[in-house]
């Protein structure tokens, strides 16, 4: 236990878990993101500059704000933004900062023996964590938007004729993914990597955690084949890089940060965020987004499925959730699917 709280305070250090908040360093990134460009050093967004248009979303209970904004830069052209404000989680091995002097206790409510005060700790503790999509799309601002959402049951043929098509005409870049499996960007992030190119992958945090507590680990392992999209498109001959990410991820997540594979969920999403063939980590008492059950498929099942039958992907029914504003739900409507 003491070898593995050293290790966390190890690790905390390198990702710059510091007393006072300092500045992030400069973004770097090829120009025009053309592999092998030359990199330049991106200006830091103009908080101060940021104005809030409308509260795309919020959510009392995963404590976090998706706003829509508008920024004027310096050349006169306004542009819009969205700020994703989230409150970190409490971290067990600096309590004793939080209830130190430094603190502030303000009385609410008091009735015999129980009451309520307002907790006002100091800067360092009082982090939150902020993601910002600049300068954003409307696309990008329909997807953080709250939405009815309703239930889609894709055959094998639907994706043939319709999910796939639709796909195929959609401009998605992930010229992020390529950076971070080309070591371009996020180098220093990586926790492991199988470097075989068919059956090889990347271990890398997602962002969404903050890499302070395992409590509410992920990770994400990102496949360095290419040509693999989605569950859609694994039979039998990706078992071996199945196989590989669950084995292989596993031992790197042990070492590094001590929770052993029966304290992981490791799964797929479908549909995927991003059309690059990627696995989800996370610590199995953490209620990670995204784990419900008409979105999250286990990697143990997945396996096992193609075991079975090398084509089961490409003929199973699958069962997923599509918002009123998407395109895609308008194709299965068009074609009386739903």
């Amino acid at each position: 236990m003491a070898e593995s709280k050293k290790r966390k305070r190890e690790k905390e250090a390198q990702d710059g878990d510091f007393v006072e908040p300092k500045p992030p360093p400069p973004q770097t990134q090829g120009k025009g993101d053309v592999p092998g460009a030359v990199s330049e050093v991106l200006p830091t967004f103009p908080f101060s500059a940021f104005r809030v248009q409308k509260v795309l979303r919020e959510s009392a209970r995963e404590k976090i704000l998706f706003l829509h904004g508008k920024v004027n830069e310096d050349s006169g052209d306004e542009k819009d933004a969205i700020v994703i404000l989230e409150k970190t989680p409490l971290q067990a091995d600096r309590v004793s900062d939080l209830l130190s002097k430094k603190s502030e206790l303000k009385l609410q409510i008091r009735n015999d023996i129980y009451s309520t005060y307002t907790l006002y700790p100091p800067p360092e503790l009082s982090e939150i964590k902020t993601t910002i999509v600049y300068p954003a799309t409307e696309k990008h601002i329909k997807k953080y938007q709250s939405q009815d959402v309703y239930l889609i049951q894709e055959t094998g043929e639907d994706y043939r004729s319709i999910t796939l098509p639709f796909l195929q005409s959609q401009s998605f870049s992930i010229q992020w993914v390529y950076n971070i499996l080309e070591k371009k960007a996020e180098a220093d992030r990586i926790v492991y990597e199988n470097t075989d190119p068919i059956s090889g992958f990347v271990l890398i945090p997602d962002f969404k955690w903050d890499q302070k507590q395992v409590d509410d680990l992920y990770l994400i392992a990102i496949c360095h084949h290419r040509g693999l999209k989605s569950l859609r498109d694994l039979t039998d001959k990706q078992l071996p890089l199945l196989r590989n990410i669950f084995q292989e991820g596993q031992e790197a997540i042990l070492k590094r940060y001590s929770l052993r594979g029966n304290q992981l969920r490791i799964y797929f999403h479908y549909q995927p965020s991003y059309y690059h063939l990627h696995v989800h980590f996370t610590a199995l008492g953490f209620d990670a987004s995204g784990t419900a059950v008409e979105r999250a498929h286990l990697l143990s099942d997945v396996i096992a499925n193609l075991e079975l039958d090398p084509m089961y992907y490409q003929k199973r029914t699958l069962t997923y959730a599509l918002r009123a504003d998407e395109p895609l739900l308008k194709k299965f409507l068009d074609a009386g699917k739903c």
